[in-house]
């Protein structure tokens, strides 16, 4: 990815998570600590899947949170978490649940670099092999050795 770097401190590997708002939360939670995003991004990113249904769901298996910049954004990021156990979201559209397990929480200033964000998320999400791996990863090192590997 361009200027923005995934590093060691925005990967995470998990267990599990309660429900999708804490999937998120905790998803989310890197990229507070580094202050690039407020309380207040979160909260919007949560409210909109409220108020959308599970829009951030792109791929199997595979969530991207996210909100508009406004909503608390101040510098651009992206933050990785694996979970171990399915997370569920509310039934979209088909009045299907469906679940996810790789958040990649995305935070954006503006249009331009939401667009450069998601061209280096796509190259991951089109590789099935990291997606597969991603899935069987057991810790926190190994996320962070599949991603460099695969970036």
């Amino acid at each position: 990815m361009s200027e923005v770097q995934l590093t060691s401190d925005l990967i995470q590997w998990k267990d599990g998570a309660a429900d999708w708002e804490e999937a998120i939360r905790v998803s989310a939670a890197p990229l507070l600590q580094q202050g690039n995003i407020a309380e207040s991004y979160i909260d919007a990113m949560v409210e909109n899947i409220r108020t959308l249904g599970p829009y951030i769901l792109i791929a199997p298996n595979v969530a991207l949170p996210h909100a508009r910049p406004e909503m608390g954004v101040s510098e651009a990021g992206i933050a990785l978490t694996v979970f171990n156990e399915d997370v569920a979201f509310p039934a979209g559209h088909d009045n299907k649940t469906q679940t996810a397990r790789i958040f990649i929480c995305l935070a954006a200033v503006d249009s331009d670099s939401h667009l450069s964000l998601l061209q280096g998320i796509s190259q991951w999400i089109d590789n099935s092999e990291l997606l597969n791996r991603l899935l069987e990863a057991s810790s926190k090192d190994e996320v962070k050795d599949l991603i460099n590997q695969y970036s």
